[in-house]
């Protein structure tokens, strides 16, 4: 294994720097070391399968403590394995995966989107970013039965971005991500505890109901701090799909060839586009876990309690697997049917059984039904720096996409 450190580099060269030290190895194999431990970066289908067979990597005691204190939450489902894991997952799978559950969210968001143009109208410029995240947040929260006033919806999108965008990197970012997680996780906590006590009534079966009252493997009930955690964990990556919305617009302003289709409101184009967005655009860089005992890949031995880092971005632009990888193109995702194990900007497999996010369908519909009505507004793109640098992880256009809007046809 290499005995140089290569935070570094990932540090200056961000998404880039698992593909260019396999490309510079010439296989979907190498071996890095990061953070002081050993690690191998893995790519492709096949590693894809090898990463999410427990067998061969772990997740348990893999999620650093700065990713866990900002993006996950500590005791959340991501650090689970085996029986631990499919138990808890099941919960997520049952309220994310529900076709009417997802039917009920989109009807939501996209009335909250059609709510608020007119007032975007009014304004002289938005930020399509901060505007997507307010309404995502807004409606994930109602959906999942928490109680949220109006006035508090651009705080409560404030702190879910501040957890995203905090949790690769040091400094500034990363203490408001820490400081937006400990101010969320007592304001849940004390809801969960709330609705055990009866104090606080909610909806039958919605995200704050079923994780209060969930029963691990083990038949306890989740502790009130990490049912906050686990609800966190609904509403956190669905305001998320903000990037994705920012990511829309910025692909309709370098392609508005695209914009007429998208705005027909064709649904196999909508999801054509929501499925090149998430491939073409940088969103998690790498996905990861330990090795439990000595392996190999492709050819690189994998020392025992290794980290093991599923290559997404490179595989998302792998040109074994798609043509012209770098051309933003929807219609390849026309009349294709897409591998579990292909396409990864949100991991690969099947989400009941394995680590892949249960809430990919919700963010494939939610962008869908977003960016035709992004399509359909009526906007002047005034001058601003439109630029996204692989090297800051999570990527986001630099202005947020700045917009004039003045209407919706």
């Amino acid at each position: 294994m290499p005995r140089l450190e290569n935070s570094l580099k990932l540090l200056s060269k961000g998404y880039a720097w698992l593909p260019d030290e396999r490309r510079r190895a010439g296989r979907h194999a190498v071996g890095v070391r990061l953070g002081g431990m050993p690690a191998v970066g893995i790519e492709g289908p096949e590693a894809a399968r090898f990463l999410y067979d427990e067998d061969h990597v772990r997740r348990s005691h893999a999620i650093p403590e700065p990713v866990q204190g900002t993006l996950f939450g500590k005791g959340a489902v991501h650090t689970l394995d085996g029986e631990m894991h499919r138990v808890r997952k099941a919960m997520f799978v049952a309220l994310l995966m529900r076709e009417d559950g997802i039917a009920s969210l989109v009807e939501r968001t996209t009335a909250a989107w059609d709510a608020a143009v007119p007032a975007w109208s009014r304004r002289s410029e938005i930020v399509l970013f901060d505007e997507a995240s307010r309404v995502l947040a807004g409606s994930v929260a109602r959906w999942a039965g928490v109680p949220v006033r109006d006035g508090e919806v651009p705080e409560l999108a404030r702190d879910m971005v501040a957890m995203v965008d905090g949790f690769a990197t040091g400094g500034p970012r990363h203490f408001r991500a820490r400081r937006a997680r400990g101010r969320r996780e007592r304001w849940l906590t004390q809801l969960v505890r709330d609705v055990r006590s009866g104090q606080a009534e909610v909806e039958e079966g919605s995200a704050v109901d079923v994780v209060s009252r969930h029963r691990d493997a083990d038949g306890t009930q989740l502790p009130a701090d990490v049912a906050a955690v686990e609800l966190l964990n609904v509403i956190r990556p669905t305001t998320a799909v903000a990037w994705f919305v920012a990511f829309s617009g910025h692909a309709l302003i370098r392609w508005p060839g695209n914009r007429e289709k998208l705005a027909s409101g064709d649904p196999a184009f909508a999801e054509a586009w929501a499925h090149e967005v998430r491939r073409f655009y940088p969103f998690a860089p790498f996905i990861g876990g330990r090795s439990p005992g000595r392996n190999e890949f492709a050819g690189e031995e994998i020392p025992e309690n290794a980290m093991v880092l599923l290559d997404l971005y490179g595989q998302n632009h792998d040109p074994e697997l798609w043509d012209s990888p770098y051309a933003f193109h929807p219609e390849r995702f026309l009349g294709r049917e897409i591998g579990e194990w292909e396409l990864v900007p949100q991991g690969g497999g099947d989400p009941r059984t394995n680590h892949r996010c249960p809430g990919e369908q919700i963010t494939v519909a939610l962008l869908s039904a977003l960016a035709v009505r992004l399509a359909r507004l009526q906007y002047e793109v005034p001058e601003q720096d439109l630029a996204i640098a692989l090297h800051r992880i999570p990527a986001k256009p630099r202005s947020g996409v700045v917009l004039r809007v003045r209407g919706a046809t």
